[in-house]
């Protein structure tokens, strides 16, 4: 890694302390962060890697009344039952944290009022809903009602589910109230607010910036321009609620810190609490206030406005007002959403599997291996029982599982548990029959280099593909070499051979660790190791350092294959009222070969999207395909986000006559599915293909 910081903070979203994680939450952040971490650790760098529950806000609450409990009960159940889940998972968190605690508190009221003091929050007045019954002030999720844009009866104060459209509560259509059932009031009430629009030209400059600092992905820019054309406006920075953070000003005793604002200064209590926890109380400023520290912050998509505009902006806003200036985030690896089995993952439908429940069963590197290899780095993700039984049968058990076994249990059998003696090595070498033993060894450094630079780029599917080809190399050089023969043939032949495998599961289990750390520990143990893979160093991976006559441990069986049966079991369990009706429109008349030729479909790129303006239906695209960008005007606005569209690769009708769309013109049309209960999905391409190929 050219120019390596002097030091790395890594932090990992806060998941919110209302529920158990799923698979999705790992596949999000948590596993990218837990790989690239593990890697720099083992590259020998000073990382420290945070993270913690994010226990404030009105779920909470809600769930707290819904179960007659209090909102502390909630999260300290949550928190530990994510914590331990966590570790059953193998996250090598140096601290997992809670938002609940003193030094959050602390932090949390420090920022509030430095920013106040230095006059940078407003205070304003404005019309709230009230429950004249419960006698409260009604957040945003405490309301429902019906909402304006496509009449959904059940939409939040904050936010339709079923368009997406984002709102308040004071917009919908006959409110009603969680709490009571009555229909609200609307009165006055005070909050202070956060001038992040103050803030958009140096947000601008800090994101232009970035993707040359770091190589930041494309999405997450996108999703920032977006953001920055419509305009930053003021937020909240406080709300009518008894749990969270306290308002640190008289007459405001009843009013807690809007939880955007205190859940991400979490990482930085978070990381004081680490400090203390080592008896170095003040080590913490090593890692946010010092300029040669690189922060690395690993979110999935939905997190993106907090984590690279709200809280570089509170800390520009900090930073203006103290000469302890805070470092913003170097990167944001945002991650796209994983689904499951063809659909998002849903609490209320039951759709998807907790953790907890998933390692009740399997291995947590099985899982792990799994959802790197289907990680949504570019693209949102699937993660299906077929492709995680094929990936543990075929990838793990016999590729990686079959290269330990058989190179151990062949070494017990004819070396007497040993690493066999290669005294005649550099003979053979040199006299022209050693090829393919030096090649390996070449392989090994290729594969270590390759897996470096794409782990450095936050590429960790690709990065582990390239050590997967390692461990098949390798079985093919046991294949070839034949050592069942050469050992009454050729002894000294056979020795070298199985003298090499072993080395290679050294070189795997250091390479491995990132991804996965239980086998790679296994193996160390076979081997009869000190220490441990990470302590070895992954530079040191491409040595030849098991001495002859070394004594080996036990072989073991690293994976079980998964049978039908269980696969099977878990389809089976899947709620029935989630499988989609077949359509029931009638098939259009037919037409010929030639007639469908005359279409002409394409591959485009979204470059750009946003709404038109009076229209809650219409997306306005800027697309690429290859020869040129065109504009394209979408009845897709209640069922996509404009920024969730950009950098997706979709089919276009090329060959559409041009037409006037509420003033915009469509040069082209996009192709999209639609089902009875009027989903409607865009129709993307998975593979990664040139914008502007045929569709044919």
């Amino acid at each position: 890694m050219k120019n390596a910081p002097k030091r790395l903070l890594v932090t990992a979203a806060l998941p919110y302390a209302n529920g158990k994680i799923h698979l999705g939450h790992l596949s999000g952040a948590y596993l990218p962060a837990d790989i690239y971490v593990r890697f720099q650790r083992s590259m020998k760098r000073d990382v420290v890697f945070i993270c913690g529950s994010d226990e404030h806000g009105v779920p909470i609450t809600i769930t707290a009344e819904q179960q007659k409990i209090t909102p502390q009960e909630v999260v300290d159940r949550y928190h530990g039952l994510n914590k331990a889940a966590f570790a059953r998972f193998g996250m090598s968190f140096d601290n997992y944290s809670r938002t609940s605690l003193p030094v959050h508190h602390a932090t949390a009221k420090e920022f509030f009022l430095r920013l106040h003091a230095a006059g940078l929050l407003k205070e304003k007045k404005e019309q709230q809903l009230y429950d004249e019954q419960a006698g409260m002030f009604l957040p945003d999720r405490y309301v429902e009602g019906t909402c304006p844009v496509c009449q959904n009866p059940e939409a939040r104060g904050d936010q339709c589910e079923k368009c997406g459209t984002f709102l308040s509560p004071t917009e919908l259509i006959n409110p009603k109230s969680k709490i009571t059932g009555a229909v609200p009031t609307v009165r006055e009430t005070v909050h202070w607010y956060f001038p992040l629009g103050l803030f958009q030209p140096e947000l601008e400059e800090y994101i232009r910036s970035a993707d040359a600092r770091d190589g930041w992905k494309e999405n997450v820019l996108q999703y920032c321009r977006g953001w920055f054309k419509t305009g930053l406006e003021d937020r909240a920075v406080t709300r009518d609620l008894q749990w969270g953070v306290q308002v640190p000003l008289p007459g405001f005793e009843r009013k807690v810190l809007y939880v955007w604002f205190d859940a991400v200064l979490g990482y930085i209590s978070a990381t004081k609490e680490w400090a203390a926890s080592i008896g170095s109380a003040e080590r913490w400023r090593d890692y946010w206030h010092d300029p040669s520290t690189k922060y690395v912050a690993f979110i999935g998509k939905d997190n993106v406005v907090f984590h690279c505009i709200v809280f570089p902006a509170m800390i520009m806003a900090w930073n203006r007002t103290s000469p302890d200036r805070y470092i913003l985030p170097e990167n944001v690896p945002a991650n796209e959403f994983l689904n499951f089995e063809g659909q998002k993952f849903s609490k209320s439908r039951g759709w998807g599997i907790d953790v907890d429940d998933f390692l009740d069963e399997f291995p947590a590197d099985t899982l792990r291996y799994t959802l790197t290899m289907n990680l949504p780095e570019s693209r949102d993700a699937d993660f299906t029982w077929k492709d995680f039984q094929a990936r543990t049968n075929n990838e793990l058990a016999d590729n990686l599982g079959n290269l330990v076994n058989r190179t151990m249990t062949f070494a017990h059998r004819n070396f007497g548990g040993s690493v066999p003696s290669v005294a005649t090595l550099q003979r053979r070498r040199t006299s022209g029959d050693g090829s393919t033993d030096e090649g390996v060894g070449r392989e090994i450094a290729r594969a270590a280099r390759e897996a470096a630079e794409c782990f450095e780029r936050y590429k960790f599917r690709d990065g582990t593909l390239a050590l997967i080809n390692l461990s098949r190399f390798a079985n093919k050089y046991f294949n070839d070499q034949e050592p069942w023969k050469t050992a009454m043939s050729d002894p000294e032949r056979c020795a070298l051979t199985v003298n090499i495998c072993l080395q290679t599961l050294r070189s795997l289990a250091i390479l491995l660790e990132p991804v996965l750390p239980f086998t790679s520990a296994a193996i160390w143990k076979m081997l009869n190791l000190p220490g441990s893979p990470a302590a070895s160093g992954w530079e040191s991976a491409a040595e030849t350092a098991l001495a002859d006559g070394h004594p080996l441990g036990q072989s073991a069986i690293l994976f079980t294959k998964v049978e039908d049966e269980a696969i099977d079991r878990h389809l089976k369990q899947l709620p029935a009222l989630t499988v989609a009706q077949p359509p029931t429109h009638p098939i259009k008349p037919m037409i010929d070969i030639e007639q469908f030729k005359s279409v002409d479909l394409r591959v485009a790129k979204v470059l750009a999207a946003e709404r038109v303006a009076k229209s809650t239906k219409l997306l306005k695209l800027k697309v690429s395909i290859g020869t040129e960008e065109r504009q394209v005007i979408a009845g897709i606005g209640q069922h996509y986000q404009p920024e969730a569209l950009v950098g997706k690769k979709v089919v276009l009708v090329s060959n559409l006559a041009p037409a006037k769309l509420m003033g915009e013109e469509s040069q082209g049309m996009l192709l999209a599915a639609s089902d009875d209960a009027g989903k409607l999905t865009i129709l993307t391409v998975f593979e990664d293909i040139t914008e502007g190929s045929i569709v044919k």
